[in-house]
Order: C-alpha cells, then structure tokens, then sequence
C-alpha cells in the first residue's frame, strides 16, 4: 500500500488532509515539525511526502533539501500564500508540485495521485527486462531514456521523476519552443494552463543542476532545449 508522509504545523488541517489520503485507500503518518519530519521519512521511507513549507524547527523547504539528500523522494509542498519565491525554492530543492492554502481537498487528492503516476512511470520505465537503448546526448548531457537516468560530463545527476519527464519531452523536440501549456499537459497532465509557474519552476532548477545553456527562454511563448 502507497505510504505518505504528511508533515503540518496546524492539527485541524494535518488531521483533515489525512483522514481524506486514508479513505483514498492510502497509508499516512504525520509530522508536526522538521526535524520530526526528517525522523519520520528516514523512518518510515514514505512513497510521497505532503509538506507544509511553514514549520517549527526548520521550514519545509530544508526538511525537503535533507530528505532528498537521504533518498530521493517525490515531495508535494504547500504554501500558505501565493509565495513566489517559497514555489520556486521549493522546486529547486526537489519538490515535485505545490498547491497554495486554502485548497480542497479533491485537488489535495488530484495532484497526489498524479505526482504517484509519475514516479509509478519512472520505476517501470527503469527496470525493463531487455531495455532497448534510447539515450540522448548534447553538450555533455546524456539521458538514457531506457534507466531515467541523466548525466552531465559523465557524472550522474539526480532529478525528480518530473524534473526527468520535462527534460525529456523538451528532449524529444529538441529546438522546437514548447509552450508552458503544452509542457503542463504533456508532462503534468494538466487540462488548463493555471500552472505555468510550475513549468518556470521546474526549468530553473533544471539549470541549476544541468548548467544554464541548454535551455533556452523564448519570452512570452515558452522554452526551447538546444544544441549548445
């Protein structure tokens, strides 16, 4: 049974988020503040972790940065305000999505269910019996679309299953600009463009760990992966 973490300050809304993830068939444990939350997702290897960016100790945003230093884990953050600058950190450090509070709970369930399928498609995608090789290379960047695994001058690079899955749709149609809708539904599955923060987000931190060359703004339309 898929495990989830569910790390909140506020005890109505930790109660409330996990009484909902349990009668969606999930199992979920919860945490009050950072380093319980570290404690209990080195203790428990949860398949997903719900975590509120505003705690006691320290903030999600470091609880995120020390998980995924332990074991790589897909992170869905929430935000008590449209903060910018918390989305776009949050996603820096590994997260995988955010949902900005109050938000209801059918899109609390909405978006778990979609970060899991994601990971679900990276793990069958990297254990194949007979992989058949399909690996791109540019610039000193190598996916290997067969293990989901991404190199960057023979080092390998540890991404999120959607920070692989947007790097490999812009892959896949290298020079061509892909619009922020497009990315949110081909990668995110998403229906209307109310996310394009996410695909900015997700992009910048693809830089930050792939250099800053191989994806290009197109201002106003959306991002190109290029040749260097």
């Amino acid at each position: 049974m898929t495990r989830i973490l569910v790390v909140e300050d506020e005890p109505t809304i930790a109660q409330a988020v996990a009484a909902r993830l349990r009668a969606e068939g999930f199992t979920v444990e919860t945490a009050a503040d950072g380093p319980g939350a570290v404690a209990a997702a080195r203790a428990g290897e949860p398949d997903l972790i719900v975590l509120d960016v505003m705690l006691p100790g320290f903030d999600g945003l470091e609880v995120c940065r020390r998980v995924q230093a332990e074991r790589p884990v897909p992170v869905l953050m929430l935000t008590a305000r449209d903060d910018e600058t918390d989305m776009l950190v949050g996603l820096g450090v590994g997260a995988d999505d955010y949902i900005t509070k109050p938000f209801s709970m059918r899109e609390l369930v909405a978006r778990t269910r979609a970060v899991l399928r994601r990971v679900d498609r990276s793990a069958a995608a990297a254990t194949p019996a007979e992989p058949e090789r399909d690996v791109w290379r540019a610039g000193g960047v190598e996916i290997d679309r067969a293990a989901r695994r991404v190199r960057r001058d023979g080092r390998e690079v540890h991404l999120t299953p959607t920070e692989f899955d947007l790097l490999d749709c812009l892959a896949r149609h290298q020079g061509t600009v892909l619009t922020r809708a497009v990315l949110l539904e081909r990668v995110w599955n998403w229906a209307d463009a109310s996310g394009t923060r996410v695909v900015d987000g997700h992009v910048k931190a693809l830089r930050r760990k792939l250099g800053a060359g191989l994806i290009r703004t197109v201002h106003g339309v959306g991002y190109s992966l290029e040749m260097p």
